[in-house]
């Protein structure tokens, strides 16, 4: 990219006016307005769905706004793509995965410029290991090499390679999204004194994270997004937790979107329970008890163990310490949790809750095999047909018919597929994953009303989400986890507030 030299600090150098991007019936930005100027790392911060991460991915040209204008380096700024963004001066560590498992790391970190190796159609292998290992000793990467295939690292190196990716093309902007969950104590020194050189160079960062005491300590000033609005903008010298706390929470509870009642009652029985539960760097000694017709919330930050407690429950985590059981016995497999009539929704829907190639019909049915067919191996179609059918029905699943592929399925759909896997086999316990991820309110509010209609059936839930009102919305009791371990319980009532729970989050 070009050579910036005159970098004057305090200089406006991106600026965003009325910026508005909605997805489908949810509107994720409103009329925002945003600037930032040279020499200063901005934060963003907010609760999840707030947009920090939509009008950043807007910037580093990941996808386009429906409305309103943005300004790099006083010309107009509409990047067509992240490297294209990346080549002229805006690079953003992505929050999920930014690399390529099948190629090496040194492919990833020169992806797209590989040509400046290549001397009659061959890539001198040598060289390019060379300067990519030359780009990780630079900022600090010194136990990764270049020329290992990336799929063989670990997540956490992953993420550090995207950083050296980026960093490498030495943008003038640099936006870091909620890329330290996933960096251990020594990634995160290389990250921070990344940010603290962009500093001190008079370029910008601007960062975003759920961490207050992270951001606080990183950042000059800090602008906190709701529901898509911009609320407040504290500079330094104005940071206070409670204030900043207090402009990220506010949503208030509409008609019967949730829960109308607020009573927390459930049978006496436990169904399934962890006793001095513990999965070494996720979570310790974690104990709970879920019981019929219960829903149990369980929430805390992206990183607190919460979406392990949901895999181990499922049997899909071993525990190194503890047990998981379910009516008395012990969780084996995820095979016996299915057995047990444990169903599990996961976070990662496309990756471990479906088989995106293959049809709704095949996707619902692979659950109840037993329910249609003799001896687990012939089929009785007519019954097979009849069971999907009745999933589809029951829960607005919106397909041409059963065979449509699941990958043309709107997310929302998606998740339903998912929810009639498990609800058609009969399931008795459900481990719901943020169930609502990534699906418009409609459907959010159509999966709220089956929860309470379980419940009433005498069902179990266990619902871990990242959305405080959906929790507070749904749960007979609330438990909050961090750094994981249980940090506190609360009980369903009318008078809980966000700010009294979000406290014992961050």
């Amino acid at each position: 990219m070009s050579d910036f030299s005159n970098r004057t600090k305090g200089e406006l150098i991106l600026e965003i006016k009325n910026m508005n991007k909605s997805f489908g019936p949810v509107t994720a930005l409103k009329n925002v307005d945003l600037n930032l100027y040279r020499g200063d790392v901005l934060g963003l911060i907010g609760e999840n769905g707030s947009g920090k991460s939509t009008v950043s991915s807007i910037a580093a040209g990941m996808q386009k706004a429906d409305s309103g204008e943005m300004t790099f380096l006083g010309k107009k700024w509409s990047p067509t793509s992240m490297i294209n963004a990346l080549e002229n001066g805006i690079g953003m560590i992505v929050q999920e995965s930014g690399t390529i498992a099948g190629i090496t790391v040194a492919e990833n970190i020169f992806l797209g410029n590989l040509n400046q190796f290549s001397r009659f159609g061959f890539i001198n292998k040598k060289e390019l290991y060379k300067r990519a290992n030359d780009v990780l000793r630079q900022i600090g990467i010194d136990n990764i090499d270049s020329s290992m295939i990336m799929g063989s690292l670990d997540f956490q190196s992953r993420k550090l390679v995207e950083i050296a990716k980026v960093i490498m093309k030495e943008p003038e902007v640099l936006i870091v999204d909620e890329t330290t969950t996933a960096l251990s104590q020594n990634g995160r020194k290389i990250l921070y004194g990344i940010v603290d050189r962009f500093r001190k160079e008079n370029r910008a960062v601007i960062f975003i994270s759920h961490d207050l005491d992270e951001i606080m300590e990183v950042c000059d000033t800090l602008t906190v997004l709701r529901d898509g609005n911009i609320i407040r903008t504290f500079k330094k010298e104005e940071f206070d937790p409670d204030q900043i706390r207090l402009s990220m929470i506010g949503r208030e509870l509409e008609g019967d979107y949730y829960r109308s009642d607020y009573e927390h009652v459930y049978g006496e029985k436990v169904t399934i329970s962890l006793q001095n539960a513990t999965v070494n760097g996720h979570m310790y000694n974690i104990n709970l008890e879920a019981h019929e017709g219960e829903i149990l919330g369980i929430g805390g930050l992206s990183h607190c163990g919460m979406h392990t407690l949901g895999k181990v429950l499922f049997g899909a985590v071993k525990l190194d310490e503890g047990e998981a059981l379910v009516d008395g016995e012990k969780i084996k497999n995820e095979i016996f949790a299915t057995k047990k009539k444990i169903g599990y929704v996961s976070k990662d829907r496309d990756n471990e809750s479906l088989v995106l190639s293959a049809s709704v019909k095949d996707n619902i049915s692979i659950a109840g095999l037993d329910i249609f067919s003799i001896g687990n191996f012939l089929v009785l179609y007519s019954k097979e047909n009849e069971y999907v059918k009745k999933q589809i029905d029951s829960l607005s699943i919106k397909c041409s018919d059963s065979g449509q592929i699941v990958q043309t399925l709107s997310g929302g759909n998606k998740q339903k597929v998912v929810f009639g896997k498990w609800i058609g086999c009969g399931s008795e316990i459900l481990v719901l994953d943020c169930p609502t991820r990534g699906v418009d309110v409609g459907v959010k509010q159509a999966m709220y009303q089956l929860m309470v209609q379980l419940k009433q059936e005498g069902k179990t839930i266990i619902i871990i989400s990242e959305e405080l009102p959906e929790l507070m919305g749904m749960s007979d009791r609330l438990i909050i986890m961090k750094n994981g371990r249980i940090e506190k319980e609360f009980l369903r009532s009318k008078d809980l507030s966000d700010a009294e729970i979000i406290g014992y989050m961050i």
